[in-house]
């Protein structure tokens, strides 16, 4: 039975709220004022509990996205005895679902140069960003390349750009163009992985 909104601890009803807000009207318009509101505390108890509204966003991402902990689960991965082709296919079918429900969120930033620069500050104070899941990745790839994995004088940095360009592209493709013009992901996903390992593997 769900816990009555009364009752939870502020700082998931302002989880609640950020979330809400973020995929209603945006990142952009979503001020911690309004967030606040929404849970029903003071702008000065969302302090109490993020650093800003920057920590928010990211915590909704990870949190509250069902592809974000599989996603970072796998590329936290290490060598082992499973074929590395199927777990780049397991790691792209993750983040294509990631960008696609992250995307719409953060869109509206990039009309708002001011609000872009404000945000970018903040994820850096909280030690964040995009480039996360690239290094992540780029780790990923260099442990199993140490291991002999991959073909000698494979660029992880630069497989791992490639993999996840093409999962951030096809998020974009959809929400501009809509799902008739890209692969369907259960598709997509293991081309893409088979492609790249022809290259690295």
């Amino acid at each position: 039975m769900p816990t009555p909104k009364s009752t939870r601890p502020a700082s998931e009803r302002l989880l609640d709220a950020a979330e809400t807000l973020m995929r209603t009207i945006g990142l952009a318009n979503t001020t911690t004022k309004a967030i606040a509101r929404e849970a029903g505390c003071s702008e000065a108890a969302l302090y109490k509990h993020y650093a800003n509204k920057e920590e928010l966003f990211v915590r909704v991402l990870m949190e509250r996205t069902p592809n974000a902990g599989p996603l970072m689960a796998a590329l936290g991965g290490g060598p082992g005895g499973g074929a590395l082709e199927e777990a780049l296919a397991d790691i792209a079918r993750h983040a294509s679902l990631f960008y696609a429900e992250a995307m719409p969120m953060a869109a509206s930033l990039f009309a708002e140069p001011a609000l872009l620069t404000r945000h970018r500050e903040g994820v850096r104070e909280i030690g964040q960003g995009p480039h996360v899941v690239l290094d992540a990745l780029e780790g990923r790839l260099r442990r199993e390349l140490d291991a002999g994995r991959l073909r000698a004088g494979a660029d992880p940095r630069a497989a791992a750009a490639l993999l996840l360009g093409a999962c951030f592209q096809r998020a974009f493709f959809l929400h501009f163009s809509g799902a008739e013009v890209v692969q369907p992901v259960e598709e997509f996903a293991p081309a893409l992985a088979r492609t790249l390992w022809a290259a690295i593997g």
